[in-house]
């Protein structure tokens, strides 16, 4: 609540009112209650809304984009109220039941219901008008009508306000509680309890269920299958340009955010305005009541996933005798209980009602330790101790404040308020330039402030002991619970880092991020003395910073082995817009930079001898040699090689730590380490060449040509169109179909071909966070995901989503941009795939801002005007 009204302060209209009770504050609520507001779409179904005050601009978007995306958007409140199960049965591997109970417990719902009405008035009007404009959708739309994912389904219906409110709250802990929801939650259970769930009598139809027995065996595969707590399987990239590297002599932004194409991570574009108090465009994850990558008239900014921790784990000393019981500053503390029901389709009209006790301390659920670290920590009891955790990003009042009042900002004080206030993106760093030619980065994430004592302890316990340094490298920060030493600093935020001690750095030339550490986001300025809760300091960069920092300090330069490829920046080495989408569609690959020299003179060397496989056996490599030889060097569509340097690469880097003989230095953090060994170098036994030996095998396997294309091997193609389960009236949910076209699909595998446009391949059957089915490839390890069906190659579905070049000029903002997969999720819809096709081709557009230009690209059914 303090924090709240802290942020409230940013901007003196903010809080005026609720709009209940008080005089109405006219900016966020509507004076005579009535929502209204106009929505224009224009190229690609881009929703631009104009309305009267916040909610009513809240309403409109949410209106727009219920329209593109309903099915996601249901599914995800199904998933925020703890009813997959209710709805689709137990799901694979019990996980609905188990993320059911888990977020029940990690008070997702509970905790909307009881801090919405602590929220900020605009919060509030933005929540409320997004929930009405998706109520007027689904009111007004035949359930008939729906797309496939959802049509008929009881579980698309009338939301209220704390339902979207839950929702946020699973999104803020995608990178803490919700780690922790697939399982570990569930098994924490005291010594001599069973942690499977006990029915409700009476029970109709257990046996068609058979869950009770494979539950418990199933939370445990899925607690232990996280080995990277810092890992989110997301990634960006982001370039704030200050006024001595741009054209206009003012500010340039490059966004890049290396996304899902499926699921509720999906990106939407929208442009909110509000005469007077806000006009922004950008994307939000779906759900989102305004956009959380943005710009307006006078600055801009993106997100990157940090290196940061939002979560602490806490090691219990238990009373003797008493399992319930901790130890804190020599105290008794008591380890509380509440038990949570769950309704569970098992195919008949009456649900199994499943019930469960969870556990509790001070900071926050208990925690299964051992199911965690697959045995590196005790179980409950074992050693008198049990385990519990703190998470930041628990609560969500800051969420939707945070980014309007960026929105809102019109200089870099303005923005850097904003932190100043306790403001928080909850897992991301932003990136920042402005009108004025400021380039500005800061983590500003959620991080546990933690005491300089506190912090001491966990330096020397990472020396003195390798297990307790591998739980941190795993990105599990393990303090005492049996001191207050441990406790978090409460603070100004909360117990949250405070501005003045985050990461941060205001240039004039340039800041980045792709998602390494913090102290490299200029190398010229590095960053370092911070809590190493923000991350590593000094320490090895991965191939798209260093690529992307290479570009930035090299900005005429094509690179080493792509000479065909445009420059960085334009002839005048300074950055543009279209210079900076440009940068993203190069292709080049780092790898190919730092490799592919050395891979050709060897492939010389050889010839036609055959090398040894490591696994045993040889073969020849010089038909691939042939085609690497002219090789462009890039990841275009049309290039000739670029998947057999890829699963070269995907081989070869298993062999860095062994054959690289440069190793990593700080003070030359792009261009280490280096250098592979010349030992057997140009012979069968060149580690070089076995790989790219072992990589053909792959490529054999699965019958793909070397001369080939990359892009009649590397595509998207979107698929769904199933429900997530009872389709037939059965537990195991539809059959996904190919939807549409496939796409030739530009870019390469960040961390494996080292390419700045990073995509990648998803395995997962269904789309992100949902239970919704998809196609979804088996793959051949080391190949960045070759698909073992023949000929199939590489199927993408996740890396560069909402993306945009942005300059500052004298005319305002000038951006180009795309969203790779399109704004909607319904097959049927014109916006279904239609900018998948502009992003196959290069066909970036413009990313309309001025009402001039609104105006002038309307769509033929113009302005629609809505109310409620």
């Amino acid at each position: 609540m303090a924090s709240t009204l802290l942020l409230g302060g940013c901007f003196h209209d903010d809080d005026d009112s609720s709009g209940q009770g008080e005089a109405v504050n006219e900016q966020l609520f509507p004076a005579n209650g009535t929502l209204k507001a106009t929505i224009r779409r224009t190229t690609n179904g881009v929703p631009h809304v104009l309305a009267d005050n916040l909610k009513s601009a809240a309403f409109g978007a949410g209106y727009a984009q219920t329209e593109d995306n309903v099915c996601y958007l249901a599914e995800a409140i199904v998933k925020a109220r703890s009813e997959r199960s209710k709805y689709f049965g137990p799901g694979p591997g019990d996980i609905n039941i188990i993320n059911d109970f888990s977020f029940k417990a990690q008070g997702i719902l509970s905790g909307a219901q009881s801090e919405f009405a602590t929220l900020s008035a605009p919060s509030r009007a933005l929540i409320e008008g997004f929930t009405e404009g998706y109520n007027k959708y689904v009111a007004e739309t035949d359930p008939a009508d729906l797309p496939a994912e959802c049509r008929s389904q009881p579980w698309v219906k009338l939301i209220a306000p704390e339902d979207l409110f839950a929702h946020y709250r699973v999104v803020g802990q995608y990178a803490s509680g919700a780690l922790f929801a697939t399982g570990a939650v569930f098994l924490a259970v005291p010594p001599g309890e069973s942690p499977a769930p006990q029915p409700v009598m009476p029970v109709t139809s257990l046996e068609k269920m058979d869950m009770l027995n494979s539950v418990v065996a199933n939370a445990r595969a899925g607690a232990g299958r996280i080995k990277n707590f810092q890992d989110m399987g997301l990634a960006s990239n982001a370039w704030g340009i200050g006024k001595t590297m741009t054209e206009q002599g003012k500010g340039a932004l490059l966004a890049n955010p290396h996304f899902p194409y499926t699921g509720h991570r999906r990106l939407y574009q929208v442009q909110m305005t509000v005469p007077g108090y806000l006009n922004a465009n950008g994307a939000g994850l779906l759900g989102t009541a305004i956009p959380l990558i943005n710009f307006n008239e006078n600055l801009g900014w993106s997100h990157t996933v940090t290196t940061s921790r939002r979560f602490t784990l806490y090691e219990l000393t238990l009373k003797s005798g008493d399992d319930l019981v901790y130890i804190k500053d020599g105290k008794e503390k008591p380890i509380t209980s509440e038990s949570f029901q769950i309704e569970v389709f098992n195919g008949t009209p009456n649900p199994t009602i499943l019930e469960r006790s969870f556990y509790f301390s001070e900071y926050g659920p208990m925690l299964s330790a051992n199911a965690v670290t697959s045995g590196g920590l005790p179980t409950w009891g074992a050693s008198g101790t049990a385990y519990s955790y703190r998470d930041a990003n628990a609560g969500t009042t800051r969420l939707l404040d945070s980014w309007l009042q960026m929105s809102r900002a019109s200089t870099l004080t303005e923005f850097q308020d904003v932190f100043r206030n306790c403001g928080t993106t909850f897992w991301t760093n932003s990136t920042y330039a402005d009108d004025q030619g400021n380039a500005f980065y800061i983590d500003s994430s959620s991080v546990p402030n933690l005491s300089p004592a506190a912090l001491a302890v966990i330096d020397f316990k990472r020396g003195a002991s390798a297990a307790y340094n591998q739980l941190f490298n795993a990105g599990l920060t393990l303090l005492d619970g049996n001191t207050s030493r441990d406790d978090w600093v409460e603070g100004q935020c909360d117990g949250l880092v405070p501005y003045e001690d985050k990461p941060k750095l205001l240039r004039s030339d340039w800041v980045q991020n792709s998602n390494d550490s913090y102290w490299s986001t200029n190398p010229s300025q590095p960053l370092t003395g911070y809590s190493p809760l923000f991350g590593p300091e000094e320490t090895q960069l991965g191939p798209r910073t260093r690529l992307g920092i290479s570009m930035l300090e090299n900005p005429l330069s094509t690179g080493p082995v792509s000479p065909g490829a445009p420059v960085p920046a334009g002839q005048d080495g300074k950055f543009g817009a279209e210079d900076l989408i440009n940068v993203i569609y190069n292709n080049r690959a780092w790898y190919a930079d730092q490799f592919l020299v050395e891979l050709r003179a060897r492939c010389a060397s050889i010839g036609a001898t055959p090398v040894n496989l490591p696994g045993g056996g040889s073969r020849t490599v010089d038909q691939a040699c042939g085609v690497l030889q002219s090789w462009d060097g890039v990841y275009n569509t049309d290039s000739i090689g670029a998947h057999v340097y890829r699963v070269f690469i995907g081989h070869y880097r298993n062999s860095f730590t062994n054959d690289l003989t440069v190793g990593f230095d700080p003070a030359s953090p792009v261009s280490t380490p280096s250098t592979p060994s010349p030992t057997n170098a140009g012979t069968a036994d060149d580690v070089m060449l076995q790989a790219l030996a072992e990589g053909l095998e792959a490529l054999d396997s699965v019958g793909i040509a070397y001369n080939t294309t990359l892009g009649s091997v590397q595509y998207y193609q979107p698929s769904g169109g199933a429900l997530p389960g009872l389709a037939g009236g059965s537990l195991s949910g539809g059959t996904p179909v190919a939807q549409g076209v496939s796409f030739p699909w530009h870019g390469g595998d960040g961390g494996i071909d080292g390419t700045f446009n990073a995509i990648g391949v998803v395995t997962d059957g269904f789309a992100e966070d949902t239970r919704f089915p998809r196609l979804a490839p088996t793959v051949v390890a080391d190949t960045a995901g070759l698909s073992t069906a023949a000929g199939q190659g590489w199927q993408m579905a996740r890396g560069t989503s909402w993306h945009f070049g942005l300059e500052f000029t004298g005319d305002g903002p000038e951006a180009y941009g795309l969203i790779s997969y399109s704004q909607s999720t319904d097959a049927s819809s014109p916006y279904f795939n239609d900018q998948s096709l502009r992003y196959s081709e290069k066909d970036y557009r413009q990313l309309l801002f001025k009402e001039s230009d609104i105006q002038a690209n309307l769509l033929p059914q113009g302005e629609v005007v809505i109310t409620q």
